[in-house]
């Protein structure tokens, strides 16, 4: 299925390694010219790379005066922001929140409402966040996370109303338990605390998605390109889950 792509202009935050790196390779093969965006870029990606970190107070303002040089504007905005280290709420104090709040949820809303102005004026654009299945069903020992994803639903739910009538969809996707170095750190973490192996970590977690098995990078960037199309212009305000039929609701 041709999904007419080629010739669109896309900034994928986080392109230098899994989800995002996945995202960004799908859409390049679509023929869009990416953007990518990350604090340690890799070298050997087939698109230009723009290291910073979004934890920085100017980031958002520096991607996006990066990409109107680079591109000349963007059509289509990955939002990802690597998740912060293991947590629990009790123990998660207002250091630790405010140290999650300028990269996860103040860049990634700038950066979107930098964009914006040129999606609305062209009548297409197409923002996608990814966040967490932790926002559905909170995932334990991950309070930073679960707090902050939430926050950038409501922010972008909230969004895509407001600029529906554009041509601007605003979706965010759920990943549940893909195989990144992520997801491989959270297994070793649970496999420490616990004292056993990591394999038998890594069994368990996967006899509990009814798919029976970890997602690949892959498999949610085809997701991921489909709603960057036009044949999804319909589709928007939605918290779309890529977790092998994991969550119950």
């Amino acid at each position: 299925m041709d999904l007419e792509l080629k010739g669109k202009r896309a900034v994928v935050l986080g392109a230098s390694r899994g989800l995002g790196a996945a995202i960004a390779q799908e859409l390049t093969d679509e023929g869009v010219s990416v953007l990518g965006v990350s604090r340690s870029p890799n070298e050997a990606s087939e698109w230009p790379m723009l290291a910073i970190d979004l934890a920085a107070p100017d980031a958002a303002e520096t991607i996006a005066s990066h990409a109107q040089r680079e591109l000349g504007g963007v059509d289509i905005l990955v939002n990802n922001c690597g998740g912060p280290t293991p947590s629990t709420a009790h123990e998660t104090d207002a250091v630790q929140l405010l140290g999650a709040f300028q990269p996860m949820l103040l860049t990634i809303t700038e950066i979107t409402r930098l964009v914006l102005p040129d999606m609305r004026a062209s009548g297409f654009g197409r923002i996608m966040t990814i966040t967490s299945a932790g926002v559905r069903e909170p995932i334990p020992g991950l309070a930073l996370s679960n707090t902050m994803r939430a926050a950038v639903h409501g922010w972008m739910k909230t969004l895509a109303r407001e600029v529906a009538m554009d041509g601007v969809t605003v979706n965010m996707l759920m990943p549940g338990q893909v195989e990144t170095e992520r997801l491989h750190s959270l297994h070793q973490n649970i496999a420490d605390q616990a004292g056993v192996d990591l394999q038998v970590i890594a069994a368990k977690a996967a006899e509990s998605i009814p798919a029976g098995r970890f997602g690949e990078p892959r498999e949610f960037a085809a997701v991921a390109a489909f709603l960057a199309s036009s044949r999804a212009s319909y589709v928007t305000g939605l918290e779309i889950p890529i977790d092998g039929g994991f969550l119950r609701s």
